[in-house]
This record gives C-alpha cells, sequence and structure tokens, in this order.
C-alpha cells in the first residue's frame, strides 16, 4: 500500500514547476520590497524554520544581507519593542494560521519592519496580514510530515535570493523538478535505501550532520526522522558535531551526512565521513558525489544541481528513507503520534 507521504513525494516535480511558475514573476515585487532594507529577519517554527535555514544561507553567501533567526517569544512573549527599520521581515508557514508566526510578523511591522509571507496558505491571515506575499503551488499536504510544501518554501526562499539580487543564475531554478524526477526514481532503485532503514531500524538514535547551504536540510532530515519514526536524530552543523557531540557517535548511533556535490563545505563532510567510519561507526551519506559515496558505509544519490540550489533537491532522497524507516517499523507515517497538520504554540 503506498502511503500518503510517498505519494506527496511524488507530487514535488508538479508543485515546484507550478511554484516557481506563479513567483518568478515576483522577483522585481520583491526587490522593489527590500530596496531600503539592509537586512533579513526569518520568522518560522518547525519545518519551516529548517527552510528558512537555508534561507537565511542563501542571503548571507549569494545576497551580501545579513540574515537571522526570529525568536518569536520576544514579540510574543516578553513583548520587547525593537528598532526593526532596515529590517526585511520573512515569515515561513506552510499553512499561514500559526498565531505565533502572524503575531510576530505583524510585531515586526508595528517595529519598523517591512514584511513578506512564504505560505501554501492562499487566503491566509499571514498571507493577508504581509506586504507582498509568495504564494507556494503545492496544493493540499495529507501526510503530516510536510515533504512538497516544504520543498516549494525552499523554491519561494531561492526566488526570494533572486529579488535581493543573489549572484546565482536563476535557470538553475528550471533544472531542479526534473532532477527530483530523476533522483527519486534511482534512490528507490538503489538497494542502499532498504539497507540503511534496515540499519537504522535497529538503533535508537542517530546524528544527522551538514554544514552551510546544506545545513538546513541537515535539520530537515533529523526533524522527519524524529516526527515520522520516533528515531532519536539530532541535527547539527558538522563544525558543531566536531566540538562535544562527536562523542555520542558509535556502533549504536550511526551519522547521517548531508552535502551537495560541490561547495566549500564538501571537503570537511567528507573527512567527517572519514572520521566516522575510522573510529567503527556507521556514516551514511546522502549526496556529495562519489567522493563522500567512498567516505562512507551507505550511499544514497544526490543532485546534480550547483550548491545554492541542491537543497531543494537533497532533502528528497531523505524524505524517501524516512517514510521507508517508518514502513520498516511498522508505523504509519502519515499520521505520527502527536501532531496535527497545522501546530498552535501559544503566544
Amino acid at each position: 500500500m503506498t502511503t500518503r507521504m510517498r505519494s506527496e513525494i511524488g507530487e514535488q516535480p508538479a508543485a515546484l514547476r507550478a511554484t516557481l511558475d506563479a513567483l518568478l514573476p515576483q522577483v522585481s515585487d520583491v526587490g522593489s520590497l527590500a530596496r531600503d532594507t539592509r537586512q533579513v529577519l526569518f520568522i518560522a517554527r518547525g519545518t519551516s524554520d529548517n527552510a528558512a535555514v537555508y534561507g537565511r544561507y542563501l542571503v548571507e553567501t549569494h545576497a551580501g544581507r545579513l540574515g537571522t533567526l526570529a525568536a518569536p517569544s520576544v514579540a510574543t512573549t516578553y513583548r520587547s519593542r525593537l528598532d526593526l527599520s532596515g529590517v526585511l521581515a520573512v515569515a515561513v508557514s506552510q499553512s499561514g494560521k500559526t498565531e505565533e508566526i502572524v503575531e510576530t510578523m505583524t510585531w515586526a511591522a508595528d517595529c519598523g519592519a517591512r514584511t513578506l509571507a512564504i505560505t501554501n496558505g492562499h487566503g491566509s491571515p499571514l498571507a493577508e496580514a504581509a506586504e507582498v506575499a509568495l504564494l507556494t503551488e503545492a496544493g493540499d499536504e495529507l501526510a503530516v510530515p510536510a515533504t512538497k510544501t516544504y520543498t516549494t518554501q525552499l523554491a519561494a526562499l531561492a526566488v526570494l535570493g533572486l529579488g535581493l539580487g543573489a549572484d546565482v543564475d536563476p535557470a538553475d531554478l528550471r533544472r531542479v523538478p526534473d532532477e527530483i524526477e530523476r533522483l527519486i526514481a534511482v534512490t528507490e532503485e538503489s538497494p542502499a535505501l532498504a539497507e540503511i532503514a534496515t540499519e537504522l531500524s535497529r538503533v535508537p538514535g542517530a546524528v544527522v550532520s551538514g554544514r552551510g547551504i546544506a545545513f538546513g536540510t541537515a535539520l530537515e532530515l533529523a526533524l522527519k526522522l524524529k516526527e515520522a519514526c520516533y528515531l532519536h536524530a539530532m541535527g547539527l552543523s558538522y563544525a558543531d558535531l566536531l566540538h562535544g557531540p562527536i562523542a555520542v557517535v558509535d556502533r549504536d548511533t550511526p551519522a547521517i551526512l548531508v552535502a551537495a556535490d560541490s561547495g566549500p563545505t564538501l571537503p570537511g563532510t567528507v573527512a567527517l565521513a572519514q572520521r566516522v567510519t575510522g573510529e567503527g561507526a556507521r556514516a551514511y551519506t546522502v549526496g556529495g558525489g562519489p567522493e563522500l559515496a567512498a567516505a562512507g558505509s551507505l550511499a544514497l544519490p544526490g543532485p546534480r544541481l550547483p550548491e545554492w540550489v541542491a537543497p531543494l533537491a537533497l532533502i528528497v532522497p531523505g524524505q524517501l528513507l524516512t517514510e521507508a524507516l517508518a514502513r520498516t517499523l511498522g508505523l504509519d507515517p502519515d499520521v505520527p503520534r502527536g501532531l496535527n497538520k497545522v501546530t498552535q504554540t501559544g503566544v
């Protein structure tokens, strides 16, 4: 039986094509909104927060803007007042209905920020409250673990980067849907998918690590493994991992390492894989090309895309692994215990 999660993983190429068709014409709108701003404040929770990590690295490495992640409690619990003049506040929410995110974006506007929303919720309170809304075209998502709403958020954040003047080739975005179609096919054909799922089903936890533009992918994969498989998965930058938590990686706690096929963080990821396996632990790799695959224990393929846009597809093998592991464990990934599609964290 095909799970809803697996069906929605397969819907991502179409969702991304529709989203790019809708949002690329808005690049100039983003540029006009952000003209008098100098930094970007990302407001998000959960999966959307992992998407925002990608947005932060993108604007800092390619658009020359300082990007920071908001702490919504500053607005909703402490009710502090900050000078946000010169700030572009970007609120990211799948539904556009999370009260904390809407309230924080409204607070940012009251503090002098310009506001932009990224949401799949057409007509949602978040979309209505923002000055500019980048509305993704993921369609209805029925499985609780986000798949197509996450990757379309990344597409919207890539459009944000273009609007902020990122030094990248917009044509790279148009390659993503076809690359995801290829990646789904080759991942499901790979014996490593079932092998990694089987091995993970026998351990209590794992460390998921990446760095730079791939860091958000590591966080998102760790979250998916926790949500759908109840695995104690820790998402860490490999720089933070090497500062102490590397001690938890052992024969009972494998590492899952993610990287684009190119870029300045790839050598460090390869070195980490070599260290993990050299100490007798398992290192499962996602992406990173043949160099990372050779350094690990078992490898899932990654996208053939430039680093800046690779995260839109790099998460897909991780989504497939999560779905496969859930089924291996006898779990239903569509309806994880204790979770709803829209989470209200309180204000």
